[in-house]
């Protein structure tokens, strides 16, 4: 045996391997199937809850086997820290050592970009869960590319709806990286009545962000009508606990506005109730048996509900398997993309549609209303209207 293949074998061995068959690569009685995720690094939490979810949807998608058409499943879990050049080696690594067919991920835009070329490269399918950045189905788009995590576009557009009126002032405040800069233009472009008048960028690790809300404060406290400061942030470290320290609305009659996010996160939420926004996911919003069987399947495994990325790695598990069986289990590229383009299929929010022009899951968005719950250690998004896809205008930006 080849010395890169052993180095790979041990590699796999402290990666993590959900199956393993011994070592003939490709055999034809496997799907092998790389996910390629922030298990370590400053989007850890999402990374994990994604690998989750990803677990679940394939456990139940194949009804407890892990097989479609009599193969097996085989996960290959490899961890990129968040860093784009460890991306984009880790997944030539997958598809060229590991001989996976498919692989899955990552959670950080930077990572996603660095790796779309990669899978151009060659030519095996990339499905981008839950990396959010416009230009991945955007102009760095390539055709090996799908999506079942939302866009920025999404994102924005859907948020908008709370906050679009005439009258109405925006600061922008977002982490300095693809996901904020992306986050903000989609914004920008979503909004027909409120003005943007300022964009304050912030570095994805600050922790400190007094000079930050001096800045936002000072653009915003003298205008008329509504006034709020938009976030735009992932990561361990929000805003939203500084935010709220500073008394915004009391002082200045300045609100604050964002989308969903993880649970943990969202304990910051009890601070403003009321608090308008668009979420992608919240465990208790979609009626549907697929939502109703992860929510159950989580609660019996980890004593919670599921959060946010969960529900994303559970769709792009939904959406493979779904692509699998529709091929009989054939793993070829281009019978996939042929499959795949235009192809609903069910998820935790209901049915997600993969447009074919840019292969970007259509998916409804809910717009929510901060509610504070003794019962709950998080401001609960209450449903005020689930904005369905035929709702949103979601801008094709790729050069096909």
């Amino acid at each position: 045996m080849h010395r890169r293949h052993l180095v790979a074998l041990a590699a796999m061995a402290t990666a993590g391997v959900t199956t393993f068959t011994a070592p003939a690569w490709a055999q034809s009685n496997e799907i092998r199937i790389a996910h390629i995720y922030s298990k370590t690094g400053p989007l850890e939490a999402y990374g994990k809850q994604t690998q989750t979810g990803l677990m679940m949807g394939l456990d139940y998608a194949t009804g407890g086997t892990m097989m479609v058409n009599g193969k097996k499943i085989v996960v290959i879990e490899k961890d990129d820290q968040g860093k784009p050049d460890l991306g984009k080696s880790l997944l030539a690594a997958a598809y060229a050592d590991d001989k996976a067919a498919i692989a899955v991920g990552p959670t950080s835009s930077g990572v996603a970009l660095a790796m779309l070329p990669v899978a151009e490269e060659y030519k095996k399918i990339l499905l981008v869960e839950p990396a959010v950045a416009d230009s991945i189905t955007g102009d760095k788009w390539n055709k090996y590319i799908f999506r079942t995590g939302r866009n920025s576009a999404q994102d924005a557009i859907s948020n908008a709806v709370a906050v679009d009126k005439e009258g109405t002032s925006i600061v922008m405040l977002a982490q300095d990286w693809a996901f904020g800069r992306d986050g903000v233009k989609a914004f920008k472009d979503a909004l027909k009545k409120a003005k943007i008048v300022h964009e304050e960028y912030l570095p994805p690790a600050t922790t400190d962000f007094t000079a930050g809300i001096a800045r936002m404060v000072e653009q915003l406290k003298g205008k008329p009508g509504r006034k709020i400061i938009a976030v735009v942030w992932a990561g361990a470290t929000t805003p939203f606990n500084a935010l709220a320290d500073a008394e915004l609305k009391s002082r200045y009659g300045i609100e604050v506005g964002t989308g969903g996010n993880i649970l943990p996160a969202m304990t910051a939420y009890k601070r403003f109730p009321g608090m308008e926004g668009a979420t992608y996911y919240y465990f208790g919003i979609p009626k549907n048996p697929v939502n109703e069987a992860m929510v159950s399947m989580h609660y019996k495994e980890f004593k919670s509900p599921p959060d946010f990325f969960t529900a994303g790695g559970f769709s792009a598990a939904m959406a493979l398997v779904t692509a699998l069986k529709k091929t009989s289990g054939d793993t070829n590229t281009n019978k996939l993309i042929s499959t795949m383009e235009g192809m609903s299929f069910d998820t935790p929010k209901g049915k997600m549609t993969f447009r074919k022009e840019d292969h970007q899951a259509m998916q409804s968005m809910y717009h929510f209303k901060i509610k504070v719950d003794p019962a709950f250690a998080w401001g609960v998004p209450e449903l005020v209207h689930e904005i369905k896809p035929e709702e949103m205008d979601i801008p094709i930006r790729n050069k096909r």
